[in-house]
């Protein structure tokens, strides 16, 4: 019996033994093609010869130092190279070790800028249904996926919660683009409106909604009227680009495809690709400006702050992904996946969607095409599809509750950047193998489904 402590706790997982590139090595095992970046974390791959030799000469550098005594070159730098490219609507940046780590910290800026302002009042937050914010409890608190709030959702604050911008199963049919971005901020407005402007806090979204449903990206215009509708009102916009950030989407930071410049941005995942655990928050320069003219102080401190080492690593991550220009591979080798998806999703009758940007793609399995109706037992279904990936040789990212929370399932497809079109080609094959071992058992539990259950519309 192992003595480490597995999310399934009678379960122990593969032992992994080694990896390159996009393959994974489990030992007695074959080789996996990493079709999902783990959890869409790994944009260089495994052992980037770059990123490994960055590590050792730093390794020789400095093992760690308090942020608050010390900074480092590194951490002032990967600073600088971010909000460089982030735009003047963020100026600055600091550096924690993992994506809950940064949205948690994100929330607590957000309350304190808004205290210094005068205004202790403005004590909540709005999330979106169908979203996901991190495993703390004050994330969880704010997320909106029902199972991973599961056991605390007792013990969690009420949520306020305004609809998710979903095309495939919110815009309704009589709506064109623009009236269904107008509905989603007259529903943020009303809602603000209904608990008071002045007990707002700040609005939260993921720019491109990640492992909850699987890659669905808000609609063209969707966040400039979420931003009028939050400035409106004082209220900060929040995007959390933990998932969807750092190149995956085909840019740099996923919200500069829909035109808006957040008040806080949180980063995290691809920002050092899995080579270190690091992640971060940007801010606008009226927070920093209130909070430098205000307390002066940062209501915050947590051990890994700024870690040296850390940013050393992300910064060259970064200027690896910019000088070799993986982000523009990531446009080409995306049109590439996404074609070869719609291809199979054509050819298969449960894949009701096919969506994403970039290298952030995912599909949604339904029972039926032309009612949207959810592919029934989702998580069977899920787990078996990430098993028969296995068996193909591939690493597979599957979700249930894709519909609603509870019913539905999708998987997600985030391969790393370095992916080439030969590997584009091996995944959409391999894929095509998954496909069809769980076809039978699919076609099985739709056929159990009433034709009334089938007609419904989710």
């Amino acid at each position: 019996m192992s003595t480490t402590i597995y999310k399934k706790l009678a379960h122990k997982p593969f032992r992994i033994v080694g990896g390159d590139g996009v393959w994974l090595h489990p030992e007695n095992h074959a080789p996996l093609l990493d079709a999902c970046g783990g959890v869409v974390v790994t944009s260089l791959g495994h052992c980037h010869p770059r990123i490994v030799a960055a590590m050792k000469e730093n390794a020789d550098k400095i093992t760690w130092a308090h942020a608050a005594s010390f900074t480092s070159d590194a951490a002032e730098e990967l600073s600088e190279f971010l909000t460089q490219r982030a735009g003047p609507g963020l100026s600055h940046a600091q550096f924690l070790s993992g994506g809950s780590e940064a949205m948690e910290v994100a929330f607590k800026v957000a309350y304190q800028y808004h205290c210094e302002r005068g205004e202790p009042g403005r004590q909540h937050f709005i999330s979106r249904r169908q979203s996901y914010h991190g495993s703390t409890f004050g994330t969880l608190a704010v997320s909106h996926n029902l199972a991973r709030r599961g056991v605390f959702d007792k013990i969690l604050p009420p949520i306020e919660c305004v609809s998710a911008c979903n095309a495939y199963r919110g815009q309704q049919p009589s709506e064109d683009t623009p009236a269904y971005v107008t509905r989603l901020a007259q529903e943020l407005d009303a809602l603000i409106q209904r608990l008071g402007p002045g007990t707002i806090a700040g609005f939260v979204a993921e720019p491109v909604v990640g492992s909850t449903n699987g890659a669905v990206p808000a609609v063209p215009g969707y966040f400039k009227a979420m931003r009028d509708v939050c400035h409106k009102h004082g209220v900060l916009l929040i995007l959390d680009d933990v998932m969807s950030g750092m190149g995956r989407t085909g840019h740099l930071f996923s919200h500069v495809e829909d035109g808006v410049s957040p008040d806080i941005l949180a980063i995290g995942k691809g920002l050092a690709a899995g080579y270190q655990p690091i992640s971060g928050y940007l801010i606008a320069p009226h927070i920093h400006d209130t909070l430098l003219r205000g307390s002066g102080v940062l209501q915050n401190g947590q051990t890994h702050v700024n870690h040296p080492f850390a940013c050393a690593v992300a910064l060259e991550v970064q200027k690896t992904i910019e000088d070799e220009a993986l982000i523009q591979a990531v446009n080409v080798r995306g049109a590439q996946l996404r074609a070869g998806l719609a291809a199979l999703a054509a050819r298969h009758p449960f894949i009701g969607d096919v969506r994403g940007r970039g290298l952030f793609l995912g599909i949604e399995f339904v029972a039926d095409k032309a009612t949207k109706a959810p592919l029934p037992n989702g998580a069977k279904h899920a787990a078996a599809l990430k098993q028969a990936g296995f068996d193909q040789g591939l690493l597979l990212y599957p979700g249930n509750g894709t519909a609603d929370g509870h019913e539905g399932c999708h998987i997600l497809f985030a391969p790393p950047f370095i992916a080439s079109q030969e590997d584009i080609g091996e995944l959409l094959s391999r894929f095509e193998l998954v496909l069809s071992q769980c076809h039978d058992n699919m076609v099985a539990d739709v056929n159990a489904l009433p034709a009334s259950k089938i007609q419904e519309k989710v």
